[in-house]
């Protein structure tokens, strides 16, 4: 890690950087990338266009890998960007201590208690151990036209689609637990994104940064989910399909900002 990055990382704490630009209103772009899925060959080029676009944030990780190469995929993220990388876990065994952040997820949408506490119980050893910074999230799974891979792995029953009131209570519910962060997602390959107006409901109910991903596949749907209240856009499976899809959303986030800074 270089001095300059050790000064972003130390100086400007995930969490706080997340909190703050929620109450300006401001919002971030993330791109999430699974191991799996990453060809190493073109990687160099893909961090350079990610940098280009000013992303945000790299999450890390998904429900399944069969590929552990996460520490690789960190390491050249690092080597080659200062974007803060912050895993994504689906179990206890994808913590990587060189990762900047975590993504502490409990699963709130479900009822599946390996997912709402046991895989933390076997974590939290090694995870005080690292010293990674912690960022506790209540984790929604919205339904999204199609089963997802985290569905199926977590053995639990996503959110309906059109349910905003029970996406809004269970939020609530989260943050009055403690969580600091709501992360809406409809799944990898979502058919359909989550709603504005389930956005829009949960944002009027907390207080916390909502994180929006799953199925923003075009910067009209980025656009769409920032004006209904998210503060951070995670785009994955997308980019995959579409080459043009990071630098589109990465404009619409770009330009969401600028247009806010107009108002203030």
């Amino acid at each position: 890690m270089t001095l300059n990055r050790m000064k972003k990382i130390s100086n400007h704490r995930i969490a706080d950087l997340l909190t703050a630009r929620k109450e300006e209103k401001r919002k971030s772009f993330a791109v999430l990338l699974d191991p799996d899925k990453v060809d190493f060959d073109t990687f160099q080029s893909f961090l350079a266009q990610a940098v280009e676009n000013e992303v945000d944030f790299f999450f890390v990780g998904g429900s399944l890998i069969t590929n552990y190469a996460i520490d690789k995929l960190i390491s050249a993220i690092q080597k080659y960007t200062s974007i803060p990388t912050i895993l994504f876990p689906g179990n206890s065994l994808h913590v990587e201590h060189t990762a900047d952040a975590i993504l502490l997820l409990s699963l709130i949408s479900g009822r599946n208690p390996d997912f709402l506490i046991g895989q933390h119980v076997i974590a939290a050893p090694m995870l005080k151990k690292s010293g990674i910074e912690i960022l506790p999230t209540g984790y929604m799974l919205i339904e999204s036209g199609k089963l997802t891979t985290v569905s199926y792995i977590s053995n639990t029953t996503p959110i309906p689609h059109d349910k905003a009131s029970i996406a809004a209570c269970t939020a609530m519910a989260g943050e009055m637990l403690g969580l600091r962060n709501i992360f809406l997602d409809a799944g990898s390959g979502a058919q359909v994104p989550v709603s504005p107006e389930m956005i829009a409901a949960v944002r009027a109910a907390v207080d916390t940064p909502i994180i929006v991903g799953g199925g923003i596949d075009s910067s009209e749907k980025a656009l769409l989910a920032m004006q209904a209240g998210a503060d951070v856009i995670v785009v994955g499976n997308g980019i995959e399909q579409n080459q043009n899809l990071l630098p589109e959303v990465a404009a619409s986030v770009k330009m969401f900002n600028l247009q806010l800074e107009k108002v203030y």
